[in-house]
């Protein structure tokens, strides 16, 4: 039986596809499934890297659901036991698939393993070592536009960016797979987060390497479409995952997070779209039920809460 399933979500990837399922054979040395799911493409890129790898299993959707209504649909088509999720923008190095294979086998506990993430323009530099979340209610990536041989060891981290993770399938059944509701953005972090009120861990492997061009499909850093859903999301990440007591105890730290992202997107022209997903946010938690809040996982509850306020001052190291 075949370990580990890779799932690509693909939108319009034509740029990208192949290149990404030309490394990912080339630098894999396991027998691998291999699994892309389409959001609907109308750019042609299914039907070009139909035709190089046929090998690959295709899974087309009707309309563009999003990235996590994507990997849902690839994560339950999976036979696998290990699900790797990788971004049609990236290019994976040698062993990438085995050394996250590798760590993900060496504690039960382990949810998540994510990968050292390079730039794709410099692969000298972070573009990911790590994800993590704070109190202020603020996302990031750990050692982004650092050097890369200053992120060489194993870690813990607060949830895997699943642009380039893999995945222990059997949690996903207690969990929860990806909230559907978040289209794009975030959903990484609210899936790390639960595993992690269940008790399991997140870390980092530093031994697999990606190159990532980032943006491959939204376009660039900063556009309406990306911080209007990551302000939405953001909104629903804290409802769904944070019992109201401990959003009474952070909600100073978080309204100025909000309020210091708001100044720096207006700056940028964005202040109105910002505020707007904010309310979009709100919005999308009236619809929605809280998480319940058992008993068993109270002092997950806390040590989560303690990364929260350390990671404040954590931000890039």
């Amino acid at each position: 039986m075949k370990q580990v399933a890779v799932v690509i979500p693909n939108y319009n990837g034509k740029k990208y596809l192949n290149n990404c399922l030309r490394a990912l054979y080339e630098n894999t040395d396991m027998e691998i499934e291999v699994i892309v799911v389409d959001n609907h493409s109308s750019d042609g890129s299914v039907e070009q890297a139909r035709a190089l790898y046929p090998e690959v299993r295709y899974i087309m959707l009707d309309k563009n659901y999003g990235f996590s209504r994507a990997v849902n649909e690839g994560i339950r088509a999976a036979n696998a036991p290990y699900v790797l999720l990788l971004n049609n923008d990236t290019e994976i190095k040698r062993d990438f698939v085995r050394k996250l294979w590798q760590r993900i086998m060496s504690n039960e506990k382990i949810f998540s393993a994510e990968a050292k993430m390079l730039k794709y323009a410099d692969s000298n530099e972070i573009d990911s070592a790590g994800t993590f979340y704070n109190a202020l209610g603020w996302a990031f990536a750990r050692g982004k536009d650092r050097p890369d041989y200053e992120y060489e060891k194993v870690c813990d981290t607060f949830a895997a960016c699943a642009g380039a993770a893999i995945y222990r399938k059997s949690v996903f059944e207690k969990i929860g797979m990806f909230d559907e509701n978040y289209f794009a953005y975030l959903e990484d972090i609210d899936i790390g987060y639960r595993a992690r009120i269940y008790g399991y861990r997140n870390v980092y492997e530093p031994k697999a390497k990606v190159l990532h061009v980032g943006s491959g499909t939204s376009g660039s850093r900063y556009n309406e479409f990306k911080i209007r859903f990551s302000a939405r999301n953001n909104i629903y990440l804290i409802y769904r995952n944070m019992p109201l007591l401990q959003i009474i105890i952070n909600f100073p730290l978080l309204l100025a997070g909000f309020v210091v992202k708001f100044v720096f997107f207006g700056c940028k022209g964005f202040g109105g779209i910002y505020i707007s997903g904010i309310k979009e946010g709100f919005c999308l938690c009236r619809k929605c039920n809280k998480r319940q809040v058992l008993r068993k996982n109270l002092r997950n509850y806390a040590k989560i809460q303690i990364e929260l306020w350390a990671n404040v001052l954590r931000r890039r190291w």
